[in-house]
């Protein structure tokens, strides 16, 4: 949209004797460039939501995350830009000194409400948004990680657009909107495999599927990497970092962009992907 400017981004060639042992091209869609205060996906899965809370002359924006939530980030960033006014409900107790996530969220204006995480369990619930709708008065809600029909909407019109030559597309998966808006978008196409960063996540396979056009069978979600839980650091990820930092030149985050070219690596090492094949890397975003 015109008042979030969108960049072109690049797709670049990863080298790494990894790949050239196993046959395999590995390449990587640099979308943390589209835009500095609302790169990676979160562009596009905003795009239609806020374009419907301008439609719907709304003034605030609220919605959910936990306390390293590039979503709460990217909704501030996002409120602060376009004129809102923003509320994000934070799982868990406020916790002093704040994250860097949470201090900047709070620089863009961003109202932060803490609520335990049992009261965080209900935030579909109709009663829960009639409770913040007495505290808070009118706004527009945006789901936990932006994921609804209208940012699968945004993430699909992103994969019509993605250059051809590839046999695989791997992506970072936390709520599962991103990975919805992929399989939509190519239609059956190409095999698409989440990189699940959360913990025993067993239900988004289910949720997923609610957001397809048809039932494609061409994805699968890959659990094996997600180092602990959301937001977990153990050292060989820390490690992992440090090491493809100083290989490629650029450092990815490690609540979602480590854990997917980690198990990228992994993957290829084990032979997921066939011999001869292209995958194709997606660059969410994410905060260092």
């Amino acid at each position: 949209m015109q008042m979030l400017p969108y960049h072109p981004t690049p797709v670049e060639e990863l080298h790494d004797p990894v790949f050239d042992q196993a046959g395999v091209r590995v390449l990587i869609k640099r979308e943390d460039l589209n835009n500095p205060l609302v790169p990676g996906n979160k562009w596009w899965k905003l795009k239609y939501n806020l374009t419907e809370a301008i439609r719907g002359k709304f003034n605030t924006l609220l919605t959910f995350g936990g306390a390293y939530s590039n979503h709460l980030l990217a909704t501030a960033a996002a409120a602060r830009r376009l004129g809102f006014n923003s509320i994000g409900i934070v799982r868990g107790e406020e916790v002093l000194p704040l994250n860097r996530v949470l201090q900047q969220a709070r620089q863009y204006s961003m109202a932060l409400h803490y609520v335990s995480r049992t009261e965080y369990r209900n935030k579909h619930e109709p009663s829960f948004i009639e409770k913040l709708h007495r505290k808070f008065g009118d706004f527009y809600l945006i789901p936990e990680g932006g994921t609804n029909r209208l940012a699968v909407r945004g993430v699909a019109e992103f994969a019509t657009a993605l250059p051809p030559d590839f046999d695989y597309l791997c992506c970072a998966v936390g709520t599962g909107g991103t990975l919805a808006g992929l399989i939509n978008g190519l239609r059956g196409q190409k095999e698409v495999v989440g990189f699940v960063v959360l913990k025993g996540a067993t239900s988004l396979n289910e949720k997923i599927s609610s957001f397809l056009d048809n039932p494609y069978n061409n994805w699968w979600l890959n659990h094996n990497w997600h180092h602990g839980g959301f937001a977990k650091m153990p050292a060989e990820l820390t490690a992992f970092i440090q090491t493809f930092y100083r290989r490629h030149g650029f450092r990815p985050d490690g609540v979602y962009m480590a854990k997917l070219l980690r198990g990228v690596y992994g993957e290829i090492k084990t032979g997921t992907f066939k011999k001869g094949s292209t995958v194709l890397v997606l660059h969410s975003g994410g905060i260092n």
